[in-house]
């Protein structure tokens, strides 16, 4: 298997840690969560390696929207 970069590291970090928040959900409504995670991330699948500026970006954003869906007050997700 081929080594990833360091971009490729922290978007799979971000991805588990995305799952991983999940569980904290109420089990009626983690499928939802899972689904706009899988959704999210697929969107983007076919960017190119090399565009860094975008990746950067959208991590960043990633990581702003899963501490705002860390928040126990927010229960289920619309798409």
């Amino acid at each position: 298997m081929a080594r990833l970069s360091g971009l490729q590291r922290d978007v799979l970090s971000l991805y588990r840690r995305c799952l991983r928040a999940v569980r904290e959900k109420p089990s009626e409504t983690r499928e939802n969560f899972r689904s706009f995670i899988r959704e999210e991330f697929h969107k983007n699948r076919d960017l190119d390696k090399k565009d860094f500026g975008t990746i950067e970006y959208l991590l960043r954003r990633g990581q702003r929207q899963l501490e705002m869906y860390q928040d126990p007050g927010i229960t289920n997700i619309s798409r």
